[in-house]
């Protein structure tokens, strides 16, 4: 880290820009596209887990190997992800979240015709090099849009794409799982009709999405020199305290504590995610109830998430609300291994939820506070990338430990465990921060 000079004044808007209206403009004219693409997204990232409930016993698949075989999206995503977001901040985000999209969709609706563990496999790797690149790119993006002062909530808006993608789409594919026809079986329906959106969206991007601020021909010029003026300022700041090229991003311990935080917060939430029908289903509701019941806990995710991140963008440490939602998920998961009813258990489990979401909706506040340009287009596709990972051993882990054990009371207990230990390392990460004496948080 360096120093250079004393700060930079804080930015004054002009007495003709109301900043708030233009925030709300901001919000309502880039996150609803982008809050439906990654509903879009999570949905085509996690509906295997559907599709397990029937596609396992047909193409041969044991806990583990699904375990392994979801898992390995994860592999994909690691190696093509910091390149991708280079990519992004050199071609712009219109054309590349476009070609994303669109090549997930296609590589979704193939994994529909796999035959065995291994096409399964090969299927969910290729999936994760296709999409690699959308989730750090979105942070990108919205970092070149939006100040710090209203980041958090546009984040959290923008990640209420995960609870919404099981609300919408848990009782959608438990609905097209029951499909048969033209020689398909429902899981092979399941996975074809809920890739087409993808592809489709992909090509709305190329018309829908503008670059930057700069290029944005739906302000008005005073909006957009007051917006320009102000991000720019507020990059002044944070290069002044924290300027890093590409190289030192990358082993800058600030980055890779918070990969190991994320890490271990994406083993509860991708573990849970693609385990959870099956969770509920082995509570001995009908296939065709277990839609609708797994739509539950992200209901209350997805209020948990809006709330918390409001939250956060109004304390004065943002790494203090992180923690605090792994323990409350780390506690939750623990309690629904061991209670006695499915209805505790199924409560337990919201709560979870709750925790683990809200964690997504103000966990990535904290990395665009000290990364600017192409530091923060490799630092974010690397705590993104190392962290998901955690995409390959949370499903891993619970697959491997349900097998031994013969239920879900173990795997729970050590998912459970998993966010503990990131809860403990974002109190630590907070603590080396103010000890430093350089604040995560900027001015607004």
């Amino acid at each position: 880290m360096t120093r250079a000079g004393p700060a930079q004044p804080a930015f004054t808007p002009s007495a003709s820009v109301d900043e708030q209206a233009l925030h709300r403009k901001m919000m309502w004219r880039i996150l609803p596209f982008l809050f439906v693409c990654y509903v879009v997204s999570y949905l085509d990232r996690v509906n295997v887990g559907f599709a397990a409930l029937t596609m396992n016993k047909d193409i041969g698949l044991t806990a583990t190997a699904f375990g392994v075989g979801a898992g390995l999206f994860f592999f994909g995503y690691f190696i093509a992800e910091i390149p991708s977001n280079l990519i992004m901040m050199r071609v712009g985000a219109r054309i590349w979240i476009a070609r994303i999209m669109i090549t997930w969709g296609l590589v979704s609706a193939a994994t529909a015709f796999v035959t065995g563990p291994v096409q399964f496999g090969i299927a969910r790797f290729l999936l994760g090099l296709g999409e690699a690149g959308f989730v750090p790119g979105v942070f990108l993006y919205l970092s070149l849009w939006f100040p710090s002062a209203v980041r958090a909530r546009a984040t959290a808006l923008f990640l209420l794409g995960i609870p919404v993608a099981n609300i919408v789409g848990s009782p959608i594919s438990g609905a097209l799982i029951q499909l048969e026809g033209f020689g398909l079986k429902g899981w092979q329906w399941l996975l074809i009709l809920e890739a087409v959106p993808a592809v489709a969206l992909g090509i709305a991007c190329l018309f829908v999405l503008t670059d930057r601020p700069e290029k944005a021909a739906w302000l008005s010029a005073p909006e957009r020199d007051a917006l320009v003026a102000k991000l720019a300022a507020e990059k002044a700041v944070i290069e002044q305290k924290h300027k890093m090229t590409l190289a030192q991003a990358l082993r800058n311990w600030r980055v890779l504590m918070l990969a190991c935080v994320n890490f271990c917060a994406i083993v509860g939430s991708l573990g849970i995610g693609l385990w959870l029908p099956q969770i509920i289903k082995q509570l001995g509701l009908a296939t065709s109830l277990v839609g609708v019941v797994t739509a539950i806990p992200y209901i209350c995710g997805a209020v948990a998430m809006v709330v918390w991140g409001r939250m956060s963008d109004h304390g004065s440490d943002r790494t203090i609300y992180p923690a605090i939602s792994l323990f409350v998920g780390a506690a939750a998961l623990v309690a629904s291994a061991v209670t006695p009813t499915p209805v505790l258990t199924i409560a337990a489990l919201c709560v979870a939820v709750m925790g683990i979401n809200s964690f997504v909706a103000t966990f990535w506040a904290v990395p665009s506070s000290f990364l600017t340009g192409r530091a923060a287009a490799g630092g974010i596709a690397m705590i993104v990338s190392i962290g998901n990972l955690g995409g390959f051993a949370g499903p891993y882990m619970i697959g491997l430990v349900r097998d031994l054990s013969g239920g879900f009371t173990a795997p729970l207990l050590a998912v459970g465990a998993c966010l503990l230990v990131g809860a403990l390392l974002m109190l630590a990460f907070g603590r080396q921060v103010r000890r430093a004496d350089t604040p995560v948080a900027v001015a607004a």
